[in-house]
């Protein structure tokens, strides 16, 4: 059992389980009806999303110096309760389940869920 960290609208990968998009909004012009068939998602967690401040920072990062100062807000975002204990939930799920997290990114290294996928595994989460 594994979390499988992807973009989303990339086709599913076998035995990927439950997309989960951690991202601040829905894709643009595609009907509700068909997130999890274009392989977006199948359910929209944007509490792990960074909040809209933080994520222009991550959108406008064209320096090491300005994604090192996103990256920072967005760690302390995700140290507030509520995701700090639904990344807990999901780093204990990854024993039990596959699924994924993910978000529209086309360079992980320079999206959110490249931190995301570091604060999973910072919890003991079982990540591909």
């Amino acid at each position: 059992m594994t979390i499988r960290i992807v973009r989303l609208g990339s086709p599913r990968a076998a035995g990927e389980g439950t997309r989960l998009g951690t991202v601040r909004r829905p894709p643009r012009g595609v009907p509700k009806q068909d997130f999890a068939r274009r392989d977006f998602y199948d359910v929209w967690f944007p509490l792990l999303a960074p909040s809209a401040v933080t994520m222009k920072l991550g959108l406008g990062a064209g320096t090491a110096s300005q994604w090192n100062t996103f990256a920072r807000k967005y760690r302390a975002e995700m140290a507030a309760p509520a995701s700090s204990q639904s990344l807990d939930v999901l780093a204990a799920l990854s024993h039990h389940a596959n699924f994924s997290v993910g978000c529209y990114c086309e360079n992980e290294q320079r999206c959110h869920r490249s931190l995301l996928r570091e604060l999973l595994e910072a919890r003991g989460a079982k990540v591909e």
